[in-house]
């Protein structure tokens, strides 16, 4: 058994981020400034977005992005069970209905034949979340959305670096939205990024990120700028900052290495996993994609064992081996079991995977002696608890 815990996520920093964050601290450019522009052109390159307009966090981007298109009482917006709970709840505190359409069992992607069978005259939106960084199949979601008149927003938090057919996420026809907490593929420390082709919609959300104000403060506070400003409409405090985007600087020229590293190590669980029958290993969608490995979520078969999945990681603990929960389903959590109660039969795939996912540790740092610890701790548990 390991004699030191490995956790089943943990940020890639070198001295290149800290020592940005340190001539930030030193420059008095705290807070939103000229990092941030540079970050944000950097990105903006990188995924090949005509507009990016970086905040405090992903969940800041959904929340002004349905701000922005206007969702109202009684609109509904189409998404997936399987995904944190700001998808969901970003739609709500927006003023729209979230309607959960189940997942494809093997990638956990949304279905997109159970998107259409949810359309109705008051649908909206559809939030795809391309789980876990895998692309989910973009052109039929944006077929059913010319048909049905819907915008497609991009919960791409997982999904920095992840390419369907050939292209970035974040470059497609929608609106994009990325996270860079500490646990995904880069990280500012807290961060999102809205992608999108749409500059009036880039726009009001660059707007209401700080106060709905006419001028960001280190524009107005900067040797060419004025102070004077005007408050367009009101707005919220969801911008990010210079100490952040410095790290975002930094990170992004290594993200495809990462994801190269993260790519090795789902392949090795895959190759020494796959006679595990306890164990259901993720699948890989049929189309051409780039899969970005922010997580590695097999399913553990608890009906083969006699222990269910919460004991099944207790005991992986135990052997100093980390793991995560990504995720529980939306209506498996007890405020929408008690407010919007969806039943099981309804989401059937989902409800399956809720009981049973976990995400192994997985991170470019880990070694190959780490991976091969994780293996031997699942068949070490799996043999002492096999039904």
């Amino acid at each position: 058994m390991r004699t030191t815990f490995l956790p089943f996520s943990t940020p890639t920093i070198d001295e290149d981020e800290i020592n940005e964050v340190v001539d930030s601290l030193r420059s008095g450019w705290i807070t939103t400034g000229p990092k941030v522009k540079r970050f944000e052109e950097a990105f903006k390159a990188y995924v090949g977005a005509p507009f990016a307009v970086p905040l405090s966090s992903a969940t800041a981007g959904l929340h002004l992005t349905l701000l922005a298109l206007k969702i109202t009482e009684g609109d509904e917006i189409i998404t997936t069970p399987m995904t944190f709970a700001s998808t969901v709840s970003m739609i709500i505190l927006a003023g729209g209905t979230p309607v959960l359409a189940d997942i494809e069992p093997g990638t956990l992607n949304i279905d997109v034949n159970e998107i259409r069978k949810k359309i109705t005259p008051r649908t909206r939106a559809v939030i795809p979340v391309h789980f876990a960084g895998q692309s989910c199949d973009m052109d039929p979601i944006f077929a059913l959305a010319r048909e049905h008149g819907l915008t497609v927003i991009e919960d791409a938090a997982h999904a920095a670096g992840t390419e369907y057919k050939g292209q970035r996420i974040g470059s497609l026809d929608s609106i994009s939205i990325f996270s860079f907490h500490p646990n995904k593929n880069i990280t500012t420390g807290e961060g999102g990024m809205v992608c999108t082709s749409d500059e009036n919609l880039a726009e009001e959300v660059s707007l209401m990120k700080f106060h709905g104000m006419s001028r960001e403060a280190w524009k107005r506070f900067s040797a060419s700028g004025t102070p004077n400003y005007d408050i367009m409409l009101p707005g919220f405090k969801y911008n990010m900052m210079d100490i952040q985007a410095a790290m975002g600087i930094h990170q992004l020229p290594k993200l495809d290495g990462f994801i190269d590293r993260r790519k090795e190590i789902a392949e090795f669980y895959n190759r020494e996993l796959a006679d595990v029958a306890e164990l259901a290993l993720p699948a890989y969608a049929p189309y051409q994609q780039r899969h970005a490995w922010h997580l590695y979520t097999p399913l553990v078969r608890i009906e083969k064992l006699t222990i269910d999945r919460d004991q099944f990681m207790a005991e992986l603990k135990k052997l100093n081996i980390g793991s995560g929960l990504h995720y529980k389903a939306i209506h498996h959590h007890a405020w929408y079991r008690e407010n919007m109660p969806v039943p099981d039969s309804e989401l059937p795939n989902a409800s399956y995977a809720s009981e049973r996912i976990l995400s192994l540790p997985l991170f470019p740092k880990m070694t190959e002696e780490d991976g091969r610890d994780v293996v031997a701790a699942l068949k070490q548990v799996i043999c002492q608890h096999r039904g």
